[in-house]
């Protein structure tokens, strides 16, 4: 009875202290680490929603950029940072496909070694193509490669990103073939789709909306099951002709494994209290992207349901890392 008083003693103080910690968080500025180059969809996000938190925090928060290795090297560093709550990280629908692309290869566990503070935004991605491609349709663009198999080739952001393996899904949902050149992310393919070097290319709104509006690409439908406010004029995929498919482009923070989860789930409020920026969410609308904000575990939820969802397409279709 002695040994169960103690060990219920030693719990209580446990979470008094953790409260007691997070009541006083953060006392210092905050590294956020972002795996990709500045000025992309990531970054941009991470730094709008981490401009907000910072003032609600009282604490400044300063965004790194560690690109490299499909968000790898900047993942371990994140991993392996000290536990203290002033180290995080923002990753995307990448980190899960690297689950599955980079199996027994990922230098940290990726379901042990980081917890997810919220799943932040999540952009449905959109089907774009050059403006002399001769369809106007997703029913069309199936019809057109499958009269052409091997012919028209689709670009990406990279090997495991959402847009490549959205690109994939199509193909192998619709019974395609079709070629997939990746890049270096969305600008080289934007250049290459507007040349006819390539003909498609699955991106968020972000990256290829102000071609669309311009005039410059085509876009024929959104991965979603409803249309975009600040795209009403493009159709979902099902309106289009195509199969029901749903994809997006997601933004979720973290913090290193080990973590008081009082600081986590301060994190997390204050990610959705951010969120309610009327100011941020029309900026978001206007780029496609749709705020979430949820609990830790609503977000490890929504993460283990994408490795899983990724994992059985890279499997399918044998989807390989660089």
């Amino acid at each position: 009875m002695k040994n169960l008083k103690c060990t219920v003693l030693a719990g209580l103080l446990a979470l008094t202290s953790g409260a007691a910690v997070a009541q006083d968080y953060p006392t210092k500025s905050i590294k956020w680490i972002v795996p990709y180059t500045p000025g992309g969809y990531t970054d941009n996000v991470t730094r709008l929603v981490a401009n907000r938190m910072a003032t609600i925090l009282g604490q400044s928060i300063i965004i790194e950029n560690k690109p490299g290795a499909n968000s790898i090297i900047g993942v371990d560093q994140a991993a392996k940072a000290a536990p203290d709550g002033y180290t995080m990280l923002t990753t995307i629908t990448a980190h899960a496909a690297n689950v599955t692309l980079y199996e027994g290869k990922l230098p940290f566990d990726p379901y042990k070694s980081l917890i997810p503070i919220s799943l932040v935004a999540i952009t449905p991605l959109v089907l774009s193509v050059n403006k002399d491609l001769p369809v106007n349709s997703i029913a069309e663009l199936i019809a057109y490669a499958k009269a052409n198999p091997d012919k028209l080739s689709f670009g990406s952001s990279g090997v495991g990103a959402a847009a490549h393996l959205t690109s994939e899904l199509l193909q192998y949902t619709a019974g395609l073939k079709m070629v997939h050149v990746p890049y270096k992310g969305t600008a080289p393919a934007m250049t290459d789709l507007m040349s006819n070097s390539i003909q498609i290319l699955v991106d968020a709104p972000s990256g290829v909306g102000a071609n669309i509006r311009a005039g410059k690409i085509k876009a024929l439908a959104f991965f979603s099951d409803k249309r975009l406010s600040s795209y009403p004029d493009v159709p979902t995929i099902v309106e289009s002709g195509g199969p029901k498919l749903e994809s997006s482009s997601w933004v979720m923070f973290f913090a290193p494994a080990g973590t008081s989860m009082a600081i986590v789930d301060k994190l997390s409020l204050t990610v959705k209290e951010a969120l309610k920026s009327e100011e941020l969410i029309k900026r978001f609308e206007e780029q496609g992207i749709l705020t979430v904000g949820n609990t830790p575990a609503e977000a490890d939820a929504f993460l283990r349901a994408e490795i899983a969802k990724w994992g059985n397409l890279i499997k399918t279709v044998g989807v390989k890392a660089e």
